[in-house]
């Protein structure tokens, strides 16, 4: 076998089970293989044609992904394992904005259908996600680059049990956001954008973590594929981001 990745047996150990069995396409090859063909194209940016040999025909790694991405599967198992998880008392929240290469317009429905915008940095993709204090995603969404993240902050808070604590930035100041979190109990540690006239008092002590979220965002980014998207279709890019988060956090 080659040198590039290979799933661990205590990785698919937690994967074998949440698997669809008894699926059409070709067997030929055995999951185990193939998806650790699907992780590999996916961490090294390389074409799907270009996928090693040994990891199983280009065709079958490239099908299975794409296959296994409509039918929501990368995104339920990324959300299976991220509930496993003991909930922590303090989750953040933020986004980070992903540079849309050329090959990712064209998608069917148009750029806002696919999470693509204009920012200021041209066509983007936002990604938005909420994350424990070790740093690991439990939760994200996409949108198109020029959306406030303040849009995106219910459909986040939606997928988990409310935390004790929510750490964000200025960008989530909105009394929206503080009543959700009231009504949850939850403490906002949010600072106080300059348009309030009174302050809001938050946590600074607490608020230092915050910069985990920061880091979860380095390391994903660390996937090219992720860095960059070269995605036409949203449904692919989510699950890139879900099946990253599997493999860095959650396998």
């Amino acid at each position: 076998m080659s040198g590039g990745f290979w799933l661990s047996d205590r990785a698919w150990a937690g994967l074998e089970p949440l698997l669809p069995g008894n699926q059409p396409g070709a067997r030929g090859v055995d999951d185990r293989r193939v998806i650790s063909g699907i992780i590999h194209v996916l961490r090294v940016g390389c074409r799907w044609e270009d996928c090693p040999s040994d990891y199983g025909p280009a065709t079958t790694i490239y099908n299975r992904f794409n296959r296994w991405s409509h039918r929501g599967l990368w995104g339920r198992i990324f959300a299976t394992l991220a509930a496993q998880a003991e909930l922590p008392d303090d989750l953040s929240i933020d986004s980070t904005a992903v540079r849309a290469h050329r090959s990712a317009h064209g998608g069917k429905g148009g750029p806002k259908i696919q999470a693509i915008g204009r920012s200021r940095g041209g066509p983007t993709t936002k990604i938005h996600a909420l994350t424990d204090g070790c740093g690991r995603a439990v939760a994200f969404t996409l949108s198109p680059g020029n959306h406030a993240d303040i849009t995106e902050a219910p459909a986040l808070l939606d997928k988990c049990p409310a935390p004790n604590r929510l750490l964000a930035d200025k960008g989530h100041d909105a009394n929206s956001l503080r009543d959700r979190l009231a009504a949850t109990r939850t403490e906002a540690v949010i600072p106080a954008t300059r348009s309030r006239k009174t302050p809001i008092p938050y946590d600074a002590t607490a608020y230092i973590n915050r910069n985990m979220i920061e880091r979860a965002f380095c390391r994903l980014k660390d996937w090219r594929p992720i860095a960059t998207r070269y995605d036409k279709l949203a449904i692919n890019f989510a699950s890139a981001v879900a099946i990253a988060a599997i493999v860095i956090w959650w396998a």
